[in-house]
């Protein structure tokens, strides 16, 4: 069993921004020494998050106004009012969709459905460098 980390540095625009990660990550299988495993993404981030998603411009904008709708950037939130960054939604949007994504592959394919993606979104109120995490293990 073998362990290999890299890092995927993104640069994003923030609120809500979406970025599909299929190829880098299918990259980095396709170049390790590794056949069968899993490829697990990480983002150290309060506000961002990870999923899969079928990349396509209405899915896009349906996954973005679900979380406007659901979690709106216009309530008060206790996060802004402690320390005044109007982030708070960011936060709430982050923690549903959680901060990482496994991913199998076997003889060095990601095993993703047809019209899945994995996808990084940044949900913070501006501009960010995100640096992933990408781990693989396996043999």
């Amino acid at each position: 069993m073998s362990v290999l980390s890299l890092s995927l540095e993104l640069q994003t625009i923030g609120n809500g921004d979406i970025h599909d990660l299929t190829p880098a990550v299918q990259q980095a299988v396709q170049q390790s020494e590794l056949k069968d495993g899993t490829v697990t993404i990480f983002c150290p981030s309060a506000t961002s998050g990870l999923t899969t998603l079928e990349y396509e411009s209405g899915c896009i904008q349906d996954l973005q106004r679900l979380f406007d709708e659901i979690i709106s950037p216009n309530r008060e939130y206790a996060h802004n009012a402690r320390w005044g960054d109007g982030n708070g939604h960011s936060h709430i949007r982050a923690a549903l969709l959680g901060p990482s994504l496994t991913v199998p592959f076997i003889d060095k394919i990601l095993t993703l459905g047809t019209w899945q993606q994995i996808i990084f979104v940044d949900f913070d109120t501006r501009s960010r460098r995100r640096n992933l995490v990408i781990q693989l293990i396996g043999e």
